[in-house]
């Protein structure tokens, strides 16, 4: 029996997200006291042996085209087969854009219980208990999963990502899969050098730049710090930002180390997409801006004279 953990990738490269989820697999096969496998599907640089360090066992790549398929039917076929083969009582995914959409297929597949959003291992005391967020990170539910076969997903940013582990079996294997049934006809890449899902630091900012024109002190700071750039939704429905960088309730939710909001006023939908940021800066020259009663430091001033002192300050530190 095994714990199969499910390596997020794009184009190539491993996801930060995913060593977290590879140690969450790690420490539950330990904790369960069975094998812990992670599986890639397709190709990924780098030596796979090296993910061992985080303390999976075994990796499994599947080769072939079929694991870049766009299809999330082909790609849950082959998960469904490769945990078939490993015997897998507990399948673990990463709680993000692809593997919200492939978790549920496997579990339909393997008619096998589902929690989404784990922030911690599982209470296996009595039974098999997970904790996942809910109510857009306002509260936790601890979620009973009776089935004889197990899925969850972890949410980026919960899990601490273990290090020191001995090099991991690399198995390259085949797998048979059902013929897609998507094509493809267009691709639109981003331009953000990082993406927000992974980024450990954010700056964002809302209708207090007043215009598209004054977004070069943002990416300024941003690129100082190293850190992927953001707004409000009122600033992405204006086209002042791309809609990829619209995070919040109905755009993406981010769990940074550090989320820095400028000139957003902090409505409860916007606040939904980035609770879960550990420490939140707001800069604002409204006192009363509800943002401040969510941050963890806050600035009242005017972002056109704070921010660009701000980047002084950090190219000082940085020698820059």
């Amino acid at each position: 029996m095994s714990v199969l953990i499910i390596i997020d990738s794009a184009e190539g490269v491993v996801k930060k997200s995913a060593f977290e989820t590879i140690s969450y697999g790690a420490d539950l096969a330990a904790q369960l006291g069975v094998s812990s496998v992670g599986v890639v599907l397709g190709s990924a640089e780098g030596e796979l042996s090296a993910l061992g360090q985080y303390g999976v066992k075994k990796i499994v790549q599947v080769n072939g085209d079929q694991p870049r398929a766009e299809d999330p039917t082909v790609l849950a076929s082959l998960v469904t087969e490769i945990a078939t083969r490993e015997q897998a009582t507990v399948i673990v995914f990463t709680h993000s854009l692809s593997g919200k959409s492939l978790a549920p297929l496997v579990s339909a597949r393997l008619k096998a219980g589902l929690v989404t959003g784990v922030v911690g291992l599982p209470d296996t005391t009595k039974g098999f208990v997970a904790k996942r967020s809910v109510f857009s990170g306002k509260a936790f539910a601890h979620v009973q999963i009776d089935t004889e076969k197990k899925l969850i997903s972890v949410n980026p940013n919960s899990y601490k990502i273990n290090s020191g582990g001995a090099p991991a079996q690399v198995e390259s294997v085949s797998v048979s899969a059902a013929a897609a049934r998507i094509t493809v006809t267009k691709r639109q890449k981003s331009n953000n050098e990082l993406l927000l899902t992974e980024a450990e630091t954010v700056v964002s900012a809302g209708r207090g730049l007043k215009g598209p024109e004054n977004w070069g002190m943002i990416e300024e700071l941003a690129q100082v710090m190293g850190a992927a750039t953001a707004c409000s939704r009122p600033v992405a429905d204006a086209h002042w930002r791309p809609h990829n960088e619209h995070v919040g309730q109905t755009g993406i939710a981010i769990a940074p180390t550090l989320y820095i909001a400028i000139g957003i006023s902090g409505a409860i939908q916007h606040l939904a997409g980035v609770n879960r940021s550990k420490v939140i800066v707001v800069i604002n020259k409204d006192p009363e801006a509800p943002f401040f009663k969510a941050a963890d430091y806050g600035i009242v001033g005017d972002a056109f004279e704070v921010v660009p002192a701000l980047t002084a300050a950090v190219k000082k530190l940085k020698g820059v």
